[in-house]
């Protein structure tokens, strides 16, 4: 069974870093169909970076030039570097893996176009 476990939140001052981390149980990692999603009370989750299964990577403009995305040498832990970081970028961070497939979607066990999502770790900046 795949279980992705994320990591690495807390509770920084604006213009500071943190490193995400999620890991991968029972899963490897391709270097496609994996990203990173936030998401605050009230709003709809929103992709951070994303890769897609061709291999067309999104990051969103908030996130552009501040946050990165990579893997472990071994692929089974998917890393979101964050930079600079703002009082706005303050949410639960999901990370996601697995393109989902017609199957899953007429189960209803795909979210976003993803079979596979972790708990989240919360991400809290202070100005």
């Amino acid at each position: 069974q795949v279980q992705l476990v994320e990591s690495g939140g807390g509770s920084v001052q604006s213009g500071e870093s943190l490193r995400l981390s999620c890991a991968g149980s029972g899963y490897t990692f391709s270097g496609y169909c994996m990203g990173w999603f936030r998401q605050t009370a009230g709003k709809e989750r929103e992709g951070v970076i994303s890769v897609a299964s061709d291999g067309r990577r999104t990051v969103a403009e908030s996130a552009q030039g501040r946050f990165t995305i990579s893997l472990d040498p071994a692929k089974t832990t998917l890393y979101l570097e964050m930079n600079n970081l703002r009082p706005e970028d303050t949410a639960m961070y999901y990370c996601a893996a697995g393109c989902a497939t017609w199957s899953d979607m007429v189960a209803g066990t795909e979210h976003m176009g993803y079979k596979n999502w972790g708990q989240g770790t919360q991400v809290n900046v202070s100005s």
